[in-house]
């Protein structure tokens, strides 16, 4: 019989030890119920807190359990079953709005895209399945950044580039734009990437109404946007029904 490794052994008694209650718990307490030494109960933690998976509240020093494991639970919705899901319905935002739709999920510290839909024009296009967004200035980024914790995390701990002179890069200014994007239920980017590009995207949501990724429309300034500089209300309309529709293809309630 293979031997089992003693300290993941004990990494994961710490972790089924914080899932277990409500209340956070502190050292003594946690080294206590697995009666391990206190500087053998804190390497475990501090390690697992390195990673990402424990959390310590600094006003009281007891530890919870971390943002990252809300990724690992996620994993079991496979990026290809959210793509076959939102084929259909990106096809028909395409069609709808007259512009590039792309689907977007959380990788690492941006934003991978697993789905683009060329806008239904002649136009010279260049298919962009696989290439990487900025989570803190773009459309769909800033959808992750809103709804998802460890998206959120990632925004204000990774470097973040003014690409044009719209961009936010301060920590305040982002989380006012990371809010109205919750209030409202989508966002937006206008010049804030690519000078003369508009972006408009919404979350998906999974059958426990966890963020599993978004969905956004990209196209030139005076297309989406009207006169004023306003996003077209039609084109939002749009966007979130598009997300509505693949959310509720994914088991999602109503919302």
């Amino acid at each position: 019989m293979a031997r089992t490794i003693q300290s993941l052994e004990r990494a994961a008694a710490v972790l089924r030890l914080l899932a277990g209650g409500e209340r956070r718990l502190g050292l003594s307490e946690i080294a206590s119920a697995l009666q391990l030494a206190k500087g053998t109960a804190h390497g475990l933690i501090r390690t697992l807190q390195q990673e990402g998976f424990v959390e310590q509240d600094e006003a009281t020093g007891r530890y919870t359990l971390g943002a990252e494991l809300l990724r690992l639970g996620n994993s079991y919705l496979d990026v290809h079953e959210l793509r076959a899901r939102a084929l259909v319905w990106t096809d028909d935002l395409a069609r709808s709005s007259g512009e590039s739709v792309y689907l977007g999920v959380l990788h690492q510290q941006g934003v991978l895209v697993v789905h683009h839909v060329f806008r239904p024009d002649d136009s010279r296009q260049v298919l962009e399945v696989g290439a990487m967004q900025p989570l803190h200035s773009t459309a769909l980024g800033k959808v992750l950044s809103a709804y998802d914790p460890v998206a959120h995390s990632e925004v204000l701990e990774s470097p973040r580039e003014a690409f044009t002179g719209r961009t936010v890069t301060a920590p305040g200014g982002l989380e006012s734009v990371l809010d109205l994007t919750r209030a409202r239920g989508w966002a937006a980017d206008v010049e804030e990437t690519w000078e003369g590009l508009a972006s408009i995207a919404a979350p998906i949501h999974d059958r426990r109404r966890m963020p599993v990724g978004a969905v956004g429309i990209t196209g030139a300034v005076e297309r989406v946007c009207d006169g004023s500089g306003e996003l077209r209300p039609a084109l939002v309309a749009s966007v979130r029904d598009c997300a509505r529709a693949v959310s509720r293809d994914l088991g999602s309630g109503r919302f």
